[in-house]
């Protein structure tokens, strides 16, 4: 998909996700919440349809306020159950948020209308405060509360919204709320026996009223008065409510119902067979190198430049880490270099997707067929990266994945092992389940562990994995902005795709060339006074004197692991963020 169809896609899902709320558990689970605890924006969902009270509500606004909108007519209570029914809840691209203040009384609401279009642009909608005592700036604060929930959960470019150009308060409110006028829309009246509508015309002469159409330019609140972090999630009412689900339901005969759905899921996604939810990617490197054989005596090959959890996996089933260098613009495991280390002894590499870019599998797998090695692909970041079309994670005998809190998709802590051989899946599995025999009850007969996800973590993972195609191009758009805000800068680079490669861009990274006016450690102290946080990226870890052989350590990943360094790169991140940190980046480094 492109990155057009993956907006439409997640609009059309969070919008019929938050519709379908049939009772008012679901719909306060759904709910998004006002900043400063002011209140809530609670989604009109399929209860709402014989809400007469409420229905009755939005009747006497409606013609209270008939002169604001472009269809105009008497409304009644069942021309507004007819409207909610077929207007609303039924266009997959229209939602319709109740304001709701501190104390649980609706006093207006706002929502979003026409988002399916190429700009990939949102509408507001619908924005009206129909109680006159409401508390000051509630409004206000639903608009931006609306676009921060859109802006986090969905790869949307931007809002706009529009309004009669003879409506001078309005237009004055907005303005106050961030929104410049962009261009002018010429309208048709047209009259009908109980109604006026205005529709849009291509003569502006002829015109009998306008549109203004304004967009949102407003900058973000506060940019640089608190830190801006290297990492964080993005958390919508589905997991909200999956979570929720889980833990309220998700017991005795319904323990596995999120687990099943979220293995089924993830490896449809991947592109696998078969996937087995554990608590730590760490854990499914260890059931997967279990699972090969590799032990005492055995050699596994890792790159120089990942997490120690890499190594650690393989030290733990008594086998030795030997470090491959890396690459010098992909930092993923070097096929020549790890040619070369192959002994006798070799049983198997572990090729890392470091910072979600892709290693380039099809060298490393034709290396490791020729020498009859076991591929574990290390796939912790790189959930949705493809190397030459084919998603990380489906190359090699086993791969895992990692949803630790600073991941793209997060469950706390946990991970996933996947696999196509069915073989192996069954061997995994018995070693995942302590080693048990299923024939016969409590009866362990082979090694085993317990690295089992909770049914809660799964729930959550299951949304999260719904939301991963949308968070992606989230991801990818911040480091499009850090290349934009970087360009021209000397003696500095960022990482960058390589061809044949779909990186998710889990951490965008800088490295300092040869000529750079500052060390990377004091460039890293002076952003952390302009709360800007940043993190070194791995040093080439075969230098910790934990390992059983000593190496020296990698030359490509030796100068990487001292140069390079992760710039904040959270799903979140506002343009406004990354442009403050480019700004400050600039004058550090220039």
């Amino acid at each position: 998909m492109t990155t057009l169809d993956i907006y439409k896609k997640a609009i059309a899902d969070n919008f019929a996700f938050l519709k379908a709320a049939t009772n008012v558990q679901q719909m306060y689970l759904r709910a998004i919440p006002l900043d400063d605890a002011q209140g809530f924006l609670v989604p009109v969902a399929q209860l709402h349809e014989h809400d007469d009270a409420l229905l009755s509500r939005l009747t006497e606004w409606r013609n209270r306020f008939v002169t604001s909108f472009p269809t105009q007519f008497v409304a009644t209570l069942e021309s507004t159950r007819a409207w909610l029914k077929d207007r609303l809840l039924a266009v997959p691209d229209r939602m319709l948020f109740l304001v709701v203040d501190r104390k649980g009384d609706v006093i207006g609401h706002a929502g979003f209308n026409g988002c399916d279009n190429d700009e990939a642009k949102m509408e507001l909608d619908n924005i009206v405060r129909g109680v006159d005592d409401a508390e000051p700036g509630i409004m206000s604060n639903a608009i931006r509360s609306l676009m921060k929930w859109a802006r986090t959960t969905m790869n949307v470019e931007g809002f706009v919204l529009r309004v009669f150009d003879d409506n001078e308060h309005a237009i004055a409110f907005y303005a106050r709320n961030g929104f410049t006028p962009e261009t002018k829309i010429p309208l048709k009246k047209a009259a009908g026996e109980h109604s006026v509508s205005y529709a849009e015309c291509g003569d502006a002469e002829a015109a009998d009223a306008h549109f203004l159409r304004m967009a949102f330019t407003g900058r973000t609140a506060g940019v640089g008065k608190t830190l801006i972090s290297t990492a964080g999630p993005s958390i919508s009412a589905k997991e909200a409510t999956y979570a929720f689900d889980a833990a309220s339901h998700g017991w005795n005969s319904n323990w596995s119902r999120y687990l099943t759905q979220f293995e089924e899921k993830f490896a449809q996604y991947v592109g696998t067979r078969y996937a087995i939810a554990t608590t730590s990617c760490t854990g499914a490197l260890q059931i997967a190198l279990m699972a090969l054989g590799v032990g005492p005596g055995d050699e596994v090959i890792v790159p120089d430049m990942t997490w120690v959890a890499t190594a650690n996996a393989v030290k733990y089933v008594g086998a030795t880490p030997v470090f491959s260098d890396i690459e010098a613009d992909t930092w993923n495991l070097d096929a020549a270099s790890f040619e070369s280390l192959i002994t006798p002894r070799t049983k198997a590499v572990i090729p890392v997707h470091l910072y979600g870019h892709p290693a380039r599998m099809s060298g490393i797998m034709e290396v490791a067929r020729k020498h009859g090695l076991k591929v574990i692909e290390d796939a912790a970041p790189a959930i949705g990266a493809e190397w030459n079309g084919q998603r990380c994670g489906s190359f090699g005998d086993f791969a895992t994945f990692s949803f630790q809190g600073a991941k793209l998709l997060v469950t706390g802590e946990g991970g996933m092992l996947v696999t196509n051989d069915e073989a192996l899946y069954r061997r995994a599995y018995k070693i995942w389940d302590q080693g048990r025999n299923p024939s016969k009850v409590f009866w362990i007969d082979e090694d085993g562990v317990k690295f089992k996800m909770s049914n809660v973590q799964a729930a959550l993972g299951l949304a999260q994995l719904e939301r991963a195609d949308e968070q992606i191009e989230m991801k990818r758009r911040i480091a499009r902005w850090y290349k934009e805000g970087l360009a021209g800068i000397p003696n500095v680079s960022l990482n960058q795709e390589v061809a044949g490669a779909r990186s998710i861009f889990w951490m965008t990274s800088l490295v300092l060339e040869d000529g750079a006016p500052i060390e990377r450690e004091e460039l890293r102290k002076k952003l952390k006074e302009l709360n800007i946080d940043t993190r070194p990226v791995f040093p080439a870890i075969s230098q910790y004197p934990i390992w059983p052989t000593r190496q020296a350590p990698n030359p490509t990943a030796l100068r990487i692991g001292e140069r390079a360094m992760n710039l904040p790169s959270g799903v979140c991140l506002t343009r406004d963020e990354v442009a403050y940190v480019c700004d400050a980046l600039r004058k550090l480094l220039t």
